[in-house]
């Protein structure tokens, strides 16, 4: 693909950051995309590998190889055309997905890979720039009708699919803007929500209608603690299943993990997206400030993932006096065994724009106690010692006597993630839940996407549990071709 030789002959291009002491100044994104000619070698380097492991790296096979050679040639329309077939929401996932395929990438095994995802952003940004993106109509209407419960990358997918196919689809959403996570847990500066809106737009064209602040429960029931709400109307589960043709639900892994340790009731300790959702916010409403703020804070964030990350850089931005993060796990190798990991998602040491931005960070670490007089003032901590267990092959970790340390903090954030779907949710519509508390459903054969309860279906999240963006793209695109199929198939009886 590409320049048979490119991959000796050129290194990889990196997008270009603006400089922490400039970007943490406002929420805007700060990542440049590669111009035309620095894609075009970036995509030189694309191997005629044979078998490209990149397809399967991907969630949702993006036809890597095909794209690139067209970069290549600068035929820029014809790539766009090639990325739009597999994927909704390139805009997205060339921003905040993890680059599964890279871990894949041939050229990884002893060089660095392919910038593939820089590789797709710019296509995407092309085709915006030169207005490629248009509504897809369908020919031709079916007369069914599909409800999808949620707003996140899976329900969109899954309704821009099944309104391409000719169903009539209404997304209900309980917060006041339709994204999900994209909009209320993913900072600005990683995600600006124009990029939902517009999308959003293409997909109202297309037929879809949004209901916002709008929840879909049994009766007299209250979400948990930690899970956004907006909804100024209800509609009763069993009223829209006697409404609809097939339903979706597409409502993630809402409620967050927490840490029930002394002190836990202090004021000053909040869930993650709480604290996220509210600066995402004031962001949109162009507001100064937000109810829960790490202005002039010692700031603390329990958890080493994506949402730490992010809470993390939220934290500096709103002029946090210092920022820690504690992970409870090992701190992982700078470099894997790519002879035993690859093709496969390694483990190793990954550092966000927001570390470079000024963090502090501990692994191995357990919090033991929050301190304060209503307030929380302080953490304890004591450090881990991790070890492989020789009969179960398990880790197993211990607590190091003497290790015990107290941290200054005036704003803790649990950043531990999501353990399951709001409960509620699936027991109005009466799904059975498998051994993590999400919705029961196969990904395979006849049944894939269904549930338990008669034209019910789940995807994303909801039925996979926490995961990335482009896994719940995936599940979308899969879960409309199964609903598409069960509704024929009801066409036909």
């Amino acid at each position: 693909m590409g320049k048979a030789t490119g991959f000796i002959e050129y290194e990889r291009l990196s997008e270009h950051y603006e400089a922490p002491e400039r970007r943490i100044k406002n929420y805007r994104e700060f990542v440049a995309p590669l111009t035309d000619a620095e894609a075009r070698t970036q995509a030189a380097r694309c191997m005629d590998c044979g078998t490209p492991f990149c397809h399967n790296g991907c969630p949702i096979n993006n036809i890597i190889p095909d794209f690139n050679d067209l970069i290549y040639h600068q035929q820029w329309r014809d790539a766009y055309l090639v990325l739009d077939t597999t994927n909704n929401f390139p805009e997205i996932t060339g921003r905040i997905c993890p680059a599964l395929c890279e871990e894949a990438c041939t050229l990884n095994i002893n060089n660095e890979a392919v910038g593939i995802k820089s590789i797709e952003r710019a296509i995407i940004e092309k085709a915006l720039m030169m207005g490629w993106i248009t509504p897809r109509l369908a020919t031709q209407k079916s007369g069914k009708h599909v409800a999808v419960v949620g707003s996140g990358p899976a329900g969109l997918a899954c309704a821009q699919q099944l309104a391409r196919s000719g169903h009539s689809v209404i997304v209900f959403e309980k917060r006041d803007h339709v994204g999900g996570l994209l909009r209320y847990g993913i900072p600005d500066f990683k995600l600006e929500k124009s990029l939902i809106d517009r999308r959003v737009e293409q997909m109202q064209h297309e037929g879809v209608i949004f209901q916002t602040s709008t929840m879909i429960l049994g009766d007299n029931v209250s979400l948990p603690e930690g899970v956004g709400n907006d909804a100024t109307k209800h509609i009763l589960a069993k009223d829209l299943l006697s409404s609809f043709d097939a339903i979706i639900l597409a409502a993630g892994s809402e409620v967050p993990r927490n840490l029930p340790i002394a002190g836990r009731e202090l004021n000053g300790v909040h869930y993650a997206i709480d604290f996220l959702a509210l600066q995402n916010k004031a962001v949109s409403a162009n507001e100064a400030t937000t109810a829960i703020s790490a202005k002039d804070k010692n700031v603390i964030v329990i958890g080493g993932g994506d949402t730490g990350s992010d809470c993390v850089g939220t934290s500096i931005r709103q002029g946090a006096k210092s920022v820690v993060q504690f992970e409870l796990l090992p701190q992982p190798p700078e470099h894997e065994n790519k002879p035993l990991i690859w093709p496969y998602w390694p483990t190793k040491l990954r550092t966000s724009s927001s570390h470079e931005e000024g963090c502090t960070r501990y692994w191995s670490i357990a919090s033991k106690a929050f301190k304060g007089k209503k307030k929380v003032e302080s953490v304890d901590t004591i450090l881990l010692d991790w070890q492989r267990d020789p009969k179960s092959g398990q880790m197993q970790m211990r607590e190091i006597a003497g290790s015990e340390q107290s941290f200054p903090a005036d704003l803790v954030l649990l950043a531990m993630g999501f353990v399951h779907p709001v409960a509620a949710v699936l027991d109005a519509f009466g799904v059975a839940k498998d051994a993590r508390n999400n919705a029961a459903a196969t990904t395979n054969g006849a049944a894939a996407y269904r549930t338990n309860v008669e034209k019910v279906f789940a995807a994303g999240d909801v039925r996979r549990g926490q995961s990335l963006v482009v896994w719940a793209i995936r599940e979308g695109r899969e879960c409309a071709r199964a609903v598409d199929d069960y509704l024929k198939s009801s066409s036909r009886n």
